[in-house]
Formats: structure tokens, C-alpha cells, sequence
């Protein structure tokens, strides 16, 4: 019987994470101090968010993610992703002082690389599903969005609040939004920048499913442990199918889907597959 590795991942010698370090923060005597950590239990990698008191989207957390990201991309062991705030909050979006301080140029590079790290969340091969526990708001509301699936704990609220500072959500809140749950309960949310908690969430199609408070983790992990033990070339497939077919027509999507199909079938997994199912079906016939 294989054994479980369960370890925790601060830094090591991939190209993206040294990049990370050296835009990370540091502590008084100089040392690193992650704002990303990475709990490899088996195929499944929960990351989790921690840059404390509120996870805000700052330059080096967001470049430490978008270089994490990258290093469970290219990983084969990695079949599923979690992305996780803390048992208190997921992430109250991105750091306003910052922002206040910058010109139209910057915010535009600043903005540019935010939905560039998104983007790299949302295009990973294997399934991502988001633990949600607290407040998700106008950033880390956007980062849940990119996820292929969202488990929110009861104690969960969904905003994006930038309208009511004058301004609008710039990654991917409009965007993904809008495909999740239609354009007018999109706009609803979008123009008041309202609050709302998880059972109200799951009506509009926010959010998946919704857990007792404290459980939102171990829920994520138990589904992201049951999709790791699917064929990881269909999985990924699907994904793509699903998030590229959906904003072609039916017939760029149908065309889409048939050349996925076809591929796939090249693969190990689909035949020992399709060899399997024609053994049971030998040795069940009369």
C-alpha cells in the first residue's frame, strides 16, 4: 500500500519560485518569509493565500502567485489544485493604499499582470476549486471566479465592491462574472458592489456548494481528491472544451470538442480504459 506524502512547500529550486523569492517579503533579520505555501498531500496541492491580516493583493503576493501557479503547471504528479485564504477570510482584494498612489500608466501594468496571474489560475490543466472561507472581495473575489469550482463555508461573503470607491473591477470580475451567473444578475452585483453571503450565493450559481463553517477546506480537498483519480489527459480536455467552446459558436465549439475527443483517445489511460470495459463486458455476457 502506497503511502500518503503530506509536506509542506516554501521554497525550492524551480525557476518561477526563485523569481518569487526575490520579490517577496522579508523579515526584520532578512529572511524570506513566503506570502504563498504550497500542502502536497498526494496528487492534490492546496495553495493557500498568506499575507496576513488580509491576504490583499499586493505586487509580491501576486507575483509569488503567478510563479506558483506556473510550478503546479509544469508538475506531471499534480493532478488537483485548492486554493485556500485561511481559516478566517479567503482575500479581501487587492491593497487600495497602493493603488490610491498610482498613476493611470502604472495602474494599467499593475492591473495588466493581476489579470495576467488570473488568467495563469484559470488556464492550469488540472482542475482548481476554490475553499472559500470569510470574506472573498473584489480580488479575491475575481481569484474564485477562476476556479473551476467553488465550495463556500456558511460564514462566506461574495463582493466586488470597487464601484462604490469610483471605480470597477479590472480581473476578470466582469468578465467571468457575467459567464457564471448571466449578464443582468452580473450587473446587479457589479453596479451595487453588494454583499452576499454563501446560500445566496448558491441560488445565483455563485458559488457550487455550500458546507458548515470550518469545513470548506476539507470539502474542497475530498473533491479534489476524487477528480485526481480520473484520467488526467481527459480531465484536461474537458476543461478546455468547456472554457474555450463556450465563447466560440456551437459549431467552433462542436469542431473544438471532436478534435479533444480525438486526441484523447491516443492516450494510455483511454486504452486501458476502453480495454477494461470490453473484459467486463466479455465476462459478464451469458
Amino acid at each position: 500500500m502506497s503511502r500518503t506524502l503530506r509536506r509542506h512547500v516554501h521554497i525550492d529550486n524551480h525557476p518561477s519560485a526563485r523569481a518569487a523569492a526575490s520579490a517577496a517579503s522579508t523579515d526584520e533579520e532578512g529572511s524570506y518569509v513566503p506570502r504563498i505555501r504550497l500542502d502536497t498531500e498526494g496528487p492534490v496541492v492546496t495553495l493557500r493565500l498568506d499575507n496576513p491580516p488580509m491576504n490583499a493583493f499586493d505586487s509580491p503576493q501576486r507575483e509569488e502567485l503567478s510563479a506558483r501557479v506556473r510550478e503546479l503547471a509544469d508538475s506531471p504528479a499534480v493532478r488537483a489544485v485548492v486554493l485556500y485564504g485561511g481559516e478566517r477570510l479567503f482575500a479581501a482584494g487587492a491593497d487600495i493604499k497602493a493603488l490610491a498612489a498610482m498613476g493611470p500608466e502604472e495602474i494599467r501594468g499593475w492591473n495588466r499582470a493581476l489579470q495576467r496571474t488570473f488568467d495563469e489560475v484559470s488556464r492550469l490543466p488540472m482542475p482548481v476549486i476554490a475553499a472559500v472561507t470569510g470574506y472573498a472581495l473584489g480580488g479575491g473575489m475575481e481569484l474564485a471566479l477562476a476556479a473551476d469550482y467553488r465550495v463556500a463555508a456558511e460564514d462566506a461573503v461574495f463582493a466586488q465592491p470597487e464601484v462604490q470607491l469610483g471605480i470597477m473591477p479590472g480581473s476578470g470580475g466582469t468578465q467571468r462574472l457575467s459567464r457564471l451567473i448571466g449578464p443582468s444578475r452580473a450587473k446587479n452585483l457589479l453596479m451595487t458592489g453588494r454583499r452576499v453571503k454563501a446560500e445566496e450565493a448558491l441560488r445565483l450559481g455563485l458559488v457550487d456548494e455550500v458546507v458548515p463553517t470550518g469545513e470548506a477546506l476539507k470539502a474542497a480537498q475530498t473533491y479534489a481528491r476524487l477528480l485526481s483519480e480520473g484520467p488526467p489527459a481527459a480531465l484536461e480536455a474537458i476543461k478546455e472544451a468547456v472554457d474555450h467552446g463556450t465563447d466560440a459558436s456551437m459549431a467552433a465549439g462542436l469542431a473544438l470538442e471532436r478534435s479533444l475527443f480525438t486526441g484523447v483517445f491516443g492516450t494510455e489511460d483511454a486504452t486501458t480504459g476502453l480495454r477494461s470495459f470490453l473484459n467486463r463486458r466479455k465476462k459478464s455476457a451469458p
